[in-house]
């Protein structure tokens, strides 16, 4: 097939806006659909600045639009997730003929993904779910691109998504085929997730460094940088803007980041889907993901400002009790102990998020390429974290051969572990001690606790579920008892 060199952006926004000029200065000619013809004229004239505006065209109808491309044609979807998706593909299908590509480029959850994979099919036209990372910066420069379908329709877009990728440290593009179906979109939300936890814990180590600690917010900022610069945290993407978000006033020389108030709203909104799909799919697919969904849930709970107020007034006001100040005789040791306990927090998300992916690769028999995945992660995305993903190259490139991809079961990986552990453990005692909301950093370290433990309190409540439901437990030094599977033994506690 011939150089793709047209392509139709459907949804304007400020993914598929940056999309649209990264494109069209990369050579094609873009054609523009969106509702809100503004935004379309935007980007004509963005174009036009850039000096490409002579490859970028708005469209108002779908019939013009397939018009002007070539063959096969090429769309991109960025849209907001749900239904949407159904209705621009319902419009376009009287103009489809066999061998049209349509790369869906929403954070679309992978069940609609394959659905319209399946109904793509019928007609012939390859139908790509395409994970996209990095926000709109990287959308306009470069970004991340996860995508996911057969094998040949990947193999036709490869060279069209490579020329608009964003490129790592050796200048390879980071985007790569990750597998089978909705593959590439379930791969973007664990990202996701992972993201989600990576937040969760920076977040909780910013507020003890600025009301703990007593630092101000250039103090923080500074501290941010060094930790990108070397060790365990170098060239990590939400470490890196961390450092630019303390740093930066306004005209005014205020600090942007005291004007913003504490709440996460995307995902109760619902612009945002992926971290509550991330935390279903990890209990969904019975991995444990506690650094996530404790970020997730903080994040939900932060959302509604007055629902906190009416909390706080029924407790009189008084609980819970503002953090108060850490005592340190060494800040530094104490700014040390908060990056590794963040590395930590990260590291663990990492682990958590790649459970998920390869029990669901596993169920769904999507031949995920896991040295493809860490690619795409290289750069581009936002949890892009330089030592973690040459961390996890020898695994993922062995992915293969292994049972499973349970990262705690690495011995390299449970060393960087082993030796955060004391760091993460005496952030987390302090915080507590001090009244600190630390649900990501202090979920971490109850992870590490008990996936190695040996002698967990669930004894007791294997017993308790036996006692009222009859449901069976296994008996202490019996051989063959470690396994995921019901007991062979049932106690009448008490008679019915």
């Amino acid at each position: 097939m011939k150089d793709i060199d047209k392509i139709a952006i459907i949804g304007c926004g400020s993914m598929g806006g940056g999309l649209a000029l990264l494109f069209a200065e990369s050579g094609l000619n873009v054609s523009l659909k969106n509702p809100d013809e503004d935004a379309m004229d935007g980007i004509v004239a963005k174009a036009k600045a850039d000096g490409s505006g002579e490859r970028v065209h708005k469209f108002t109808d779908d019939a013009s639009l397939c018009a002007s491309l070539g063959s096969p044609r090429v769309f991109l979807l960025s849209l907001p997730h749900g239904t949407l998706g159904d209705t621009i593909l319902e419009g376009l299908e009287p103009y489809l003929s066999q061998g049209d590509i349509i790369l869906d480029a929403a954070n679309e959850h992978w069940q609609n993904t394959e659905r319209r994979q399946g109904r793509a099919a019928t007609r012939g036209v390859r139908y790509i779910g395409v994970g996209v990372s990095g926000g709109y910066q990287a959308a306009r420069r470069g970004p991340s691109l996860c995508p996911g379908g057969d094998a040949d329709s990947l193999r036709l877009v490869m060279p069209l998504l490579e020329k608009v990728a964003a490129k790592d440290r050796q200048g390879k593009p980071c985007v790569a085929p990750a597998g089978l179906g909705g593959s590439g979109h379930y791969v973007k939300m664990i990202h996701n997730g992972i993201e989600h936890g990576m937040m969760g814990a920076v977040a909780e180590a910013w507020k003890i460094m600025e009301s703990g600690l007593g630092l101000s917010y250039d103090q923080i900022g500074h501290a941010f940088a060094t930790w990108n610069e070397s060790g365990e945290l170098a060239g990590t993407f939400l470490i890196d803007i961390a450092a630019d978000i303390c740093h930066k006033t306004d005209g005014d020389g205020t600090h942007v980041l005291s004007t913003v108030e504490d709440k996460v709203v995307q995902d109760v909104t619902e612009e945002e889907g992926t971290g509550v799909w991330s935390n279903t799919e990890a209990i969904e697919q019975h991995v444990p993901a506690p650094s996530l969904s404790a970020a997730h849930f903080l994040r939900l709970v932060s959302a509604d400002r007055d629902e906190r107020a009416r909390v706080r007034e029924a407790f009189g006001g008084q609980f819970p009790p503002s953090p108060r100040p850490m005592k340190s005789d060494d800040a530094q040791a104490a700014i040390e102990d908060l990056r590794l306990a963040v590395y930590t927090a990260s590291l663990a998300s990492f682990a958590q998020g790649i459970s998920a992916i390869d029990r669901a690769n596993r169920k769904h028999g999507w031949d995920i390429n896991y040295a493809n995945v860490l690619q795409i992660w290289r750069a581009g995305c936002i949890i892009r974290a330089d030592y973690i993903a040459d961390l996890l190259a020898p695994v993922f490139a062995s992915a293969k051969d292994r049972r499973s991809m349970n990262l705690l079961t690495e011995p390299h990986i449970a060393t960087e572990l082993q030796k955060c552990w004391p760091a993460l453990k005496r952030v987390v005692s302090h915080a507590i001690s001090t009244d600190f909301v630390i649900p990501t950093l202090s979920s971490t370290l109850e992870y590490l606790k008990y996936s190695g433990s040996l002698n967990l309190p669930t004894q007791f409540y294997e017993a308790q579920m036996d006692y009222f439901g009859s449901h069976m437990y296994d008996r202490k030094g019996e051989e063959d008892n470690g396994k995921p599977v019901t007991g062979r033994y049932h106690y009448e506690w008490k008679s019915a």
